[in-house]
């Protein structure tokens, strides 16, 4: 379910796990290995679990920050963890 009320959508396991394996090599091509900090500044929308499970897929850690936080809240997460990327 998303931040609106009737805002929800359903995939199947498999389409799930399609997504999944597809954004663990688009992170993957950027560089992220085991170990390495990746903010995910997302709403909730689909993409927020599926970037979360393809951190958990390559051993990567996650952060999640809430989406209304502002850009210096933002800023000052990333520079905490030492993040190698940030999801928008």
């Amino acid at each position: 379910e998303g931040n609106e009320p009737g805002d929800c959508c359903s995939i199947t396991f498999q389409d799930l796990f399609d997504r999944v394996v597809t954004f663990s090599a688009v992170l993957r091509s950027h560089g992220i290995k085991k170990g390495d900090v990746v903010v995910i500044y997302l709403p909730m929308i689909l993409e927020l679990p599926i970037a979360m499970l393809s951190c958990a897929r390559i051993g990567a850690v996650h952060a999640v920050v809430f989406a209304g936080f502002s850009s210096d809240a933002l800023a000052a997460r990333i520079c905490q963890t030492e993040a190698r990327i940030l999801i928008t």
